[in-house]
């Protein structure tokens, strides 16, 4: 479920938008590794990890865009970019409600690439392993049981917070990588990709 924001598109707005004259600039803010899987053709890939380390430099570039949609799986991490886009000065970003899960269930046409889990699923299987291991473990140790309690207790803060610790972590790690440009390359890209 996304958090609330004014500003969002659906994705048959989109689309109808990208098939006009007045297309707006598609911010991909997935990791590398999501966007190679697949992503909505012409976008650029901007992860939210680079959004925050250079806010004001990528928000100053954004900014000669009349229209800026920000896109992710689900409308999470985009709805975060938003708000570091907006804080960094950017105030013309709408986010793709529900993000491209919406939009590829709509039938909507994407690009495809390598094939990875999705963080979200990364996310439930590396949580599951390791309650079920501590809980079996346990049988033996009967301490290993707090390590499910820990596991539980981090999903039930990363709901409550919106955010997740694991899923950070997992994003670091070279499978979901991907052949990712350096920040320079990507800002570089930016900067000399102007929309006339």
């Amino acid at each position: 479920m996304n958090a609330p924001t004014a500003d969002v598109i659906t994705a048959p707005e989109l689309h109808a938008l990208l098939t006009s004259t007045t297309a707006p600039r598609v911010v991909d803010v997935r990791t590398h590794a999501e966007f190679e899987t697949s992503h909505i053709a012409g976008s650029l890939n901007l992860p939210l990890d680079v959004l925050d380390r250079h806010g004001a430099t990528i928000a100053g570039h954004l900014e000669r865009d009349d229209d800026v949609v920000l896109v992710c799986r689900s409308g999470q991490r985009s709805t975060k970019a938003q708000t570091l886009l907006r804080n960094a000065g950017l105030t013309g970003s709408r986010v793709l409600e529900s993000g491209i899960t919406d939009w590829e269930s709509r039938g909507f046409q994407v690009d495809r690439g390598v094939q990875r889990w999705d963080l979200e699923r990364q996310v439930r299987l590396v949580a599951g392993t390791v309650v079920l291991s501590s809980i079996l473990g346990s049988v033996a140790v009967p301490r290993l049981k707090w390590v499910a309690a820990g596991i539980g207790a981090g999903l039930a803060y990363a709901a409550a917070s919106d955010t997740c610790a694991m899923a950070t972590v997992l994003a670091k790690l070279p499978y979901n990588r991907g052949a990712a440009p350096d920040t320079e390359t990507i800002l570089a890209q930016l900067g000399s990709d102007r929309r006339d």
